[in-house]
């Protein structure tokens, strides 16, 4: 069993970590003039790693599958995404994100990285640094909870 100290850390970790993440998504979000959400925002970011299934973008996105069709026909509509048959199996309809999708998640994300430099700007170099170290930390964790993709 993990010390007193160490299982306070974790008890603090995972009871905080997700509500502020979500938090600065937000902040971050809202602070633009960019017209994606953050659902569509994340559902265009798994597709630029490349194409999937309904199935697999519902599952990555923690999402229903009918809420990720609906998402799907909405931003096929707006020519972010696209539809396409597999060439393994031609029953498989894979969605993918199309030049125009990849041009808006790349402006929303220049966005939000100038915004985050200007809120880090202010830290103290400790600061900075600890959340240096956290930033990477929690790659390696999002690595490590992230699902295998379906081959």
């Amino acid at each position: 069993p993990p010390s007193p100290l160490r299982a306070e850390a974790i008890d603090l970790v995972a009871t905080t970590l997700l509500g502020r993440a979500n938090r600065l998504t937000r902040l971050l979000m809202r602070s633009g003039a960019h017209e994606l959400s953050r659902t569509e925002a994340g559902v265009l970011a798994t597709l630029s790693e490349g194409s999937r299934r309904i199935t697999e973008l519902a599952a990555t996105e923690a999402l229903a599958q009918p809420t990720v069709t609906q998402l799907v026909d909405k931003l096929e509509g707006r020519k972010l995404v696209l539809r396409g048959r597999s060439g393994d199996d031609g029953r498989v309809v894979l969605v993918e994100i199309t030049e125009l999708g990849r041009e808006q998640l790349e402006e929303l994300r220049t966005e939000i990285r100038a915004n985050m430099r200007e809120a880090l700007a202010d830290l103290p170099d400790t600061e900075l640094t600890e959340l240096a170290h956290a930033a990477q930390t929690l790659g390696g964790l999002i690595e490590k909870l992230q699902p295998p993709r379906d081959a």
